[in-house]
């Protein structure tokens, strides 16, 4: 069995981008490449650096390109290699990154700190995406509903509702939902999972009509202390919904429901990039598209 590669280090990403200039190198690099067709002069003409600006200028025609131009670096004034810092934290935690830790460890605001960590969570969700699970040839699928939170000021239960599907040996989704009523879980299902997938669930009224929409629908009892039966169970979903409130216990302290999903997407990235660790950073850093003209 091949072992799973290890994640990089802080000195290797030191030794990546040393500075501002070689993350700005690299975004050109990746986004449009060392040589590609003017969007002016339609040329195919090789780029040079600005000074003091970041941009690169068309040999040809003067033409000027701004590699951060679409991305959450876009509009700050933070340096790029601060960026690319908190970005090698988020792919190197298992537990979160919360806005204190990045405030102590590059030297910003906390205002700061928290928007370039609500932007980084944003852009984790966008590059995983969302993939269908399941179907008539994959793997067994499992729904659970999870409650994160806790009581509001005036003492009312607060908890927001989310709703996590994952696809055995597969990808994991979550939402954050109005209720935890069918009306609101079955039509993220039919979104998530394909039609005639193997799906299990614990008995929650919620779950209760899959069978009827085409699914081989199988449930566990919890309340009767059934956690397996055969091949059915809930135990991949329900260890992830573990780490994820672990986490936000022990990282966060609170969440709020505004914000919530920000959050399952940095865990969803995490989760899915299981077993490729060492292709995270690289991914998020790869992951930018090439404005359209």
């Amino acid at each position: 069995m091949s072992k799973t590669p290890k994640l990089p280090t802080v000195r290797e990403f030191l030794e990546r981008f040393p500075d501002d200039d070689s993350c700005l190198d690299h975004l050109m690099e990746t986004r449009y490449g060392k040589r590609h067709e003017c969007a002016k002069c339609g040329k195919p003409a090789n780029y040079h650096r600005v000074k003091a600006r970041r941009c690169y200028e068309c040999d040809f025609c003067g033409y000027q390109v701004y590699p951060t131009a679409g991305t959450p670096f876009e509009n700050t004034r933070t340096s790029l290699r601060d960026w690319f810092h908190v970005m090698f934290m988020f792919t190197t935690s298992r537990n979160g990154v919360s806005a204190k830790e990045v405030q102590r460890t590059i030297g910003v605001t906390y205002k700061t700190a928290w928007r370039m960590c609500n932007l980084i969570r944003q852009y984790m969700g966008y590059v995983d995406g969302d993939n269908s699970l399941g179907g008539k040839g994959g793997g067994i699928v499992e729904a659970d509903k999870a409650f994160i939170g806790g009581r509001d000021k005036l003492g009312q239960d607060d908890k927001a509702v989310v709703l996590g599907i994952i696809e055995r040996g597969g990808e994991v989704v979550t939402r954050v939902i109005p209720s935890k009523r069918a009306n609101h879980v079955i039509p993220a299902i039919f979104k998530w999972v394909r039609p005639g997938s193997r799906i299990a669930t614990d008995e929650a009224g919620a779950f209760r009509e899959l069978s009827e929409h085409g699914y081989r629908h199988g449930t566990v009892n919890h309340s009767a202390k059934e956690y397996v039966s055969g091949e059915v169970h809930t135990n991949n979903i329900e260890a992830f919904w573990s780490h994820v409130k672990r986490s936000i216990n022990g990282t966060y302290v609170t969440v709020s429901k505004k914000w919530l999903q920000t959050y399952l997407w940095e865990f969803e990235f995490r989760q899915n990039l299981r077993k490729q660790p060492h292709l995270m950073f690289d991914l998020l850093l790869q992951s930018f598209p090439r404005p359209a003209r």
